[in-house]
């Protein structure tokens, strides 16, 4: 994949960053599978000085969910070190949107991280609404969907409501395949209503800036690592950070090799083991 003066080159430009920044599902596990070469990476790279944030587009579930998981899986974070597209999408709420009533198509875990931003809810954590009218409404990747709450949504949305989405993803890799995303319940919205949703998340603006806020980093000292092309690695190429994908998630080495050359990460690598061995040797 790499001759060994291309090699060479990306092992220098590894090792020049100063913010490493992981997705999570495909990157540095499936489901609850950890992948032992990623533990050991992002160990090493914080033993000699380098600085990690996991950024998952998966707001299914808040940052004190992957705080447990990845402590669990033998990553030690931080809390300071977790951020989600919930935390984003809220953020924009909070700051763009104060006062605004908001019906949410997502889990009890994403509502809750909602209402500690202070945004007003028109409905319970399991979709219910409250009777009032939605200003806005925010589709995501609700594992816990139904017929009712969808409906809901869509009626919201023609009578006017504005349309975001936490996250443009279409499938979720697991341990055993992959499943319906985010992505593929606004797609759902949207034949029925013929709105499309403003999205948030991994590749759109508002994450690098929440990023850049978190961690107060220039984005030419970081670097993303990525499974899918058209969120991980288009957050690199839009946005001037250097983007590396692996192929140990969602995009085959094929895919890549059709993207168009804009789409093209900046490296591509069979899995986060061999960038261990370009940074540390091992």
């Amino acid at each position: 994949m790499l001759t060994e003066k291309d090699y060479a080159q990306s092992a220098e430009l590894l090792k020049s960053k100063k913010l490493f920044v992981f997705d999570m599902d495909g990157t540095i596990y499936l489901g609850g599978q950890p992948f032992d070469f990623a533990v050991r990476y992002i160990n090493k790279l914080r033993e000699n000085g380098k600085r990690v944030l996991f950024f998952t587009n998966n707001a299914s579930h808040d940052p004190v969910f992957y705080l447990e998981k990845l402590t669990r899986l033998g990553f030690d974070p931080k809390p300071e070190e977790i951020c989600t597209s919930g935390n984003v999408t809220a953020a924009f709420l909070q700051r763009k949107r104060a006062g605004k009533a908001v019906y949410l198509l997502g889990t009890p875990e994403l509502y809750r991280q909602f209402k500690s931003y202070g945004i007003d809810m028109v409905c319970d954590e399991h979709g219910k609404p409250d009777g009032r009218n939605a200003d806005i409404v925010v589709t995501s990747f609700d594992t816990t969907l139904d017929y009712a709450k969808l409906t809901v949504a869509c009626d919201f949305i023609r009578y006017g409501a504005e349309f975001l989405c936490t996250h443009p993803d279409y499938n979720c890799p697991t341990e055993t395949g992959f499943i319906p995303d985010s992505g593929a319940i606004a797609a759902c919205v949207t034949a029925s209503t013929g709105v499309e949703p403003t999205y948030f998340g991994k590749p759109y603006p508002e994450t690098v800036e929440m990023i850049s806020e978190i961690t107060g980093e220039a984005k030419a000292d970081m670097l993303i690592y990525g499974d899918r092309l058209y969120t991980d690695i288009a957050t690199g190429k839009r946005h001037g950070i250097t983007a590396v994908l692996v192929l140990t998630g969602e995009t085959k080495i094929g895919d890549a090799l059709k993207a168009d050359e804009c789409d093209q990460p900046d490296i591509m690598l069979p899995s986060l083991a061999v960038a261990n061995g370009m940074m540390f040797g091992e």
